[in-house]
């Protein structure tokens, strides 16, 4: 299932599920998001800090369920943090089905863009939130109208050379997003999968999060799960600005362990470039071609 694309002019909704809001931090981003031609509509508990770290996670699955029944809202945006999976008891996941809009956020966001596709078949969008709004670089505002609102990004736009480390082609079912939440997200009754289907494994870190004797753990996590057995093909997200030896040691070697292709980007992730991934559509990688590409 996918959304109508967001309108020129249209309505995005905006929350925040992960974290609490600054209004004068917020200011500019939502300015941004005007010039650049769109309506925003802010959700009732967008500035509540309740908790002082969060908000409640009611007053915030509140605000994102206000957003979904909203008619006028075409687009949620929303960004990281910690915290979205204490909101996945409290989603309105019928009333997504009901009025399937457009959603996109990254980092602590993949936990309810996955858990969204995976309960109501809804694509989602990974690599965006309302931060890139501040100062929007070309690369990401073409992303942003490509994949949003022309509809139109059949393939996959590299912001720089792809480092591939093990070679291969490969297709399935694009999911992913932030490692640690990603793995997290195995094993959650809110992330179901086909174990018929095969999956395009999209996953992305930084060096100031984890270093790569973490980044491994979390892989192992995920190869020790019963999903490893889908996964046909990994891209990885930007690391740092010189990714390490021993950081591309392990995708290779992860590759090889599962005869798969891998390739290292910096397209997206927590660096400068934002990249958006569609959660939920096929897709094939080539990582002898540096390409990936959704099927129409």
């Amino acid at each position: 299932m996918i959304a109508p694309p967001l309108s020129p002019h249209g309505v995005i909704g905006i929350c925040a599920p992960c974290h609490v809001a600054n209004r004068d931090h917020y200011l500019p981003l939502l300015e941004g998001i005007r010039r650049f031609g769109f309506r925003v509509r802010e959700a009732d508990n967008l500035y509540s800090d309740t908790y002082g770290y969060l908000s409640t996670p009611q007053e915030r699955a509140a605000d994102f369920n206000q957003l979904v029944a909203d008619p006028e809202v075409e687009l949620i945006l929303f960004g990281g943090g910690e915290g979205a999976v204490e909101l996945l008891p409290h989603i309105d996941f019928d009333a997504i089905r009901r009025r399937p809009c457009r959603i996109c956020s990254y980092s602590d966001g993949t936990t309810l863009l996955d858990a969204i596709w995976a309960q109501t078949g809804l694509e989602t969008y990974y690599g965006q939130s309302p931060n890139q709004f501040a100062d929007l670089s070309p690369y990401n505002a073409e992303q942003f109208l490509q994949h949003l609102v022309r509809d139109d990004g059949h393939a996959h736009v590299a912001a720089a050379p792809w480092q591939p480390q093990t070679p291969g082609a490969a297709e399935g079912v694009l999911v992913g997003g932030y490692s640690t939440n990603f793995a997290l997200l195995l094993g959650s009754r809110y992330f179901r999968w086909s174990p018929g289907e095969r999956h395009l494994l999209f996953i992305e870190d930084h060096e100031k999060y984890n270093g790569p004797a973490g980044v491994s753990a979390i892989l192992s996590n995920i190869e020790q799960s019963d999903f490893m057995q889908t996964v046909s093909g990994l891209l990885f997200g930007h690391y740092s600005t010189d990714p390490r030896p021993d950081l591309k040691g392990l995708l290779r070697r992860f590759g090889e362990r599962h005869h798969i292709p891998v390739a290292y980007c910096d397209d997206f992730g927590h660096g400068e470039n934002h990249a958006i991934l569609r959660i939920g559509h096929r897709a094939a990688l080539d990582t002898n071609r540096c390409t990936l590409t959704y099927e129409n």
